[in-house]
């Protein structure tokens, strides 16, 4: 992993600490595209496993609008793609 993927996660990581996540893992995928139209440049891309309690309540669409909400201007580059998992944290009480 060079510098420049350890800094732009940390950018992400930041940028979606803003949805108060209880996880978040972030997984540089650019190595499966490479090639692709949307990696010249250097753009990358990465999938996105959030949990938040901000998203209880929200359907899949409005979950995905808060992620991208969050990285909008680090989009086409140096983000290309965004393969986003979006859950909630279980409810205690409930199985």
């Amino acid at each position: 992993m060079s510098p420049d993927d350890t800094d732009l996660r940390a950018v992400l990581a930041k940028r979606l600490a803003a949805l108060e996540p209880a996880r978040l893992d972030l997984i540089d995928e650019s190595h499966l595209h490479a090639g692709h139209a949307g990696a010249q440049g250097g753009a990358r891309h990465f999938r996105v496993h959030i949990v938040s309690k901000q998203f209880q309540g929200l359907g899949t669409l409005a979950r995905h609008r808060l992620v991208y909400d969050c990285v909008r201007d680090l989009m086409p580059h140096p983000i290309h793609a965004l393969a986003i998992e979006a859950g909630t944290p279980p409810i205690e009480g409930l199985s």
